[in-house]
C-alpha cells in the first residue's frame, strides 16, 4: 500500500457552513483539505494541484455534482470522489456509481462515519495515512475471520500456540503488533501459509 504523508483533498460544496464541516473534519484527522463554493472551479483547481480525494456536494446551483462530477473524469478516472447529498434518491446514486463515485455519504453527516468512509474510499486506491497502523488492522482482521471461520474460542487458540488469550486478544484488535515468532504460531495453528496472515498489504 503506498503512503502519502500528505493526503490532499478538494472539498466542493456552494454551502460554506458544510465546506467548513467537511475541512474540519478533515483536517483534525491530518488530511489537507481546499475547499471550493464554486463549482466551476472544480476541474481547474485539479488539474493545477495534485489531490487524492474530492468531497462533492450534489445539490449546487451553478451545476450539479452530477455534472461535476462527469467533467472530474474527463479529466481524471482515478481520483478518489466521495459524493455528499442532503437529499439521496436512488436515481442520484445510480448516476454516480456511473461516473465511479467511490461512496456516497448523507448530509449531515456523521464525523466517525464519514472519516472511516474516507478511509475505506483511499485505502482501496493503496492510499493511507497510516500505512504500519492499516498492516496490523489487516492482520488482526485476517486471524480473527480464520479463527471463527474454524469455529475456535481465542482460548482454544491460545492452548494451540502457547501464547496468552490477552496477546491474542489484542493483536486481533490492532492493539498490540504480533512477532514473526508469534504470527508464525498462528498461521501454524490455522494451518495457513504464513504469508497470508498479511493479506494484499
Amino acid at each position: 500500500m503506498r503512503h502519502a504523508t500528505s493526503i490532499r483533498a478538494l472539498v466542493i460544496d456552494d454551502e460554506v457552513e458544510n465546506a467548513d464541516l467537511f475541512k474540519l473534519i478533515l483536517s483534525k484527522e491530518g488530511y489537507q483539505v481546499t475547499s471550493l463554493t464554486d463549482p466551476t472551479q472544480a476541474v481547474g483547481e485539479l488539474k493545477a494541484h495534485d489531490y487524492h480525494l474530492v468531497v462533492l456536494d450534489m445539490m449546487m446551483p451553478q451545476m450539479s455534482g452530477t455534472e461535476v462530477l462527469r467533467e472530474i473524469r474527463k479529466w481524471d478516472d482515478d481520483i478518489a470522489v466521495i459524493v455528499a447529498t442532503g437529499y439521496p434518491t436512488v436515481d442520484s446514486a445510480v448516476e454516480s456509481l456511473k461516473l465511479s463515485a467511490s461512496d456516497y455519504v448523507k448530509k449531515p453527516v456523521e464525523p466517525a462515519v464519514f472519516i472511516e468512509t474516507v478511509r475505506n474510499v483511499l485505502s482501496k486506491k493503496g492510499i493511507s495515512r497510516d500505512p504500519e497502523a492499516d498492516l496490523h488492522r489487516n492482520i488482526g482482521r485476517f486471524i480473527r475471520e480464520g479463527r471463527t471461520g474454524q469455529s475456535l474460542t481465542l482460548k482454544q487458540l491460545a492452548r494451540r500456540t502457547g501464547l496468552s488469550v490477552s496477546l491474542l486478544s489484542q493483536i486481533e484488535r490492532a492493539e498490540s503488533s504480533a512477532s514473526i515468532s508469534s504470527l508464525y504460531k498462528i498461521a501454524a495453528a490455522l494451518k495457513v501459509p504464513m504469508a497470508e496472515l498479511f493479506g494484499d498489504t
